[in-house]
């Protein structure tokens, strides 16, 4: 097991898994309660007044202390290591997006977290010119000192992993860290934790499902500087990728093809919105280099905004703005961030915080609203 310079107390570390895999508790909720309380440890105290707040009726499921243990004796056992979102071996990259993943699962070379990576996506129907360009432009970025980061999935994923064994390769991964997906990639599983890196967020064990695929997308282009798309049809998850590199502040590359061919229709697209026309390592080199790019600056682990136990006291400035913004009808979150140009997990926050306060209540499809004073 590589060593990443672990930070936080393994009673506090236990209490976050617990935390993250409590039912209706994904990134955004997770770091806007532990920004809330302090700690997990401190807010699991609290879990009955928080899972009152984050659901109207009814209560919600946290994993019993026991079934948290054994997933983290199982990560132990296959050689792995949990990695906290404000420990020294997690991504700086990955770090600086928001909401980051608040775990990540690592077997491998954990040190290639902390190396200048692109990822490499396309087409799991590849041609097999795609995949020999795949192979060697990932060979090729590898050389010049960027690990390389994909999915391992079939077609164009594998070809980039097996371009960059010997310089450094990042599997990210839809399902537990232990499940093989899809199957035929096995030995590619294997060589990849002995040679390389594989990542994942998801419980240890666990299958992946449709919207896992979303997820692991994120923390492809999350751990990148740029993404480059070397095949893609138009309903590609390939472009669900290059969506999520725009949306970090990532460049987004494409290589370009025929007309004729489907799967250069979503890559051909991508050149058409703005992506930059790459045929060798060379052009995305230059553009990350000569056109002076830096990685996103990390973003600093969430601070509780009182000390625990203290009283509340008067709304934020961002409080204050949400509340305007609020009536008996509810409305979707993602709305409240676009109207007030606040960070996701800070609008997480405040409404975590105005829930407290008894401001506000929730509904189902995400979307909060003025609790009836009535």
């Amino acid at each position: 097991m590589v060593e990443t310079g672990l930070t936080i107390s393994d009673a506090e570390r236990h209490a976050r898994l617990r935390l993250l895999r409590a039912e209706a508790v994904g990134p955004a909720t997770f770091h806007a309660v532990l920004a809330r309380f302090g700690s997990a440890v401190n807010a699991l105290r609290h879990w009955s007044d928080i899972a009152r707040r984050l659901r109207k009726s009814g209560t919600l499921a946290l994993p019993s202390a026991d079934s948290i243990r054994r997933e983290i004796e199982a990560i132990r056992a296959f050689s792995a290591t949990l990695i906290a979102h404000d420990e020294p071996g997690y991504s700086r990259m990955l770090a600086g997006t928001e909401p980051c993943p608040p775990f990540l699962i690592v077997k491998g070379r954990a040190e290639l977290l902390a190396q200048p990576a692109i990822a490499v996506v396309g087409s799991r129907n590849a041609s097999a010119i795609g995949q020999r360009f795949a192979r060697s432009i990932a060979s090729d970025l590898g050389a010049a000192g960027f690990a390389v980061v994909s999915g391992l999935a079939r077609g164009i994923d594998t070809a980039a992993h097996k371009g960059s064994f010997e310089t450094g390769t990042i599997a990210v991964m839809a399902g537990g860290l232990d499940v093989v997906y899809p199957p035929e990639n096995g030995r590619l599983h294997s060589e990849i934790a002995e040679r390389g890196l594989l990542v994942s967020e998801v419980t240890f064990g666990q299958q992946p499902t449709a919207q896992h695929f979303p997820r692991r997308n994120r923390i492809v282009s999350g751990l990148a500087q740029g993404v480059l798309v070397v095949e893609a049809t138009l309903n590609s998850g390939s472009l669900i990728t290059a969506r999520l590199a725009v949306e970090q502040g990532r460049d987004v590359f494409a290589v370009p093809g025929s007309p004729l061919d489907p799967r250069a229709s979503g890559t051909n697209a991508l050149l058409r919105q703005g992506a930059i026309l790459t045929e060798s390592a060379e052009d995305i080199i230059t553009e990350l280099t000569i056109g002076h790019r830096q990685p996103t600056p990390a973003r600093q682990p969430p601070q509780p905004r009182r000390p625990p136990g203290e009283t509340e006291g008067e709304e934020t400035g961002l409080q204050s703005e949400i509340l305007a913004r609020l009536s008996r009808t509810p409305v979707e979150t993602d709305e409240l961030v676009r109207l007030t140009g606040a960070a996701p997990a800070a609008v997480a926050a405040a409404l975590l915080d105005l829930e407290f306060a008894g401001l506000l209540t929730r509904h189902h499809g995400q979307r909060v609203a003025l609790r009836d004073s009535g």
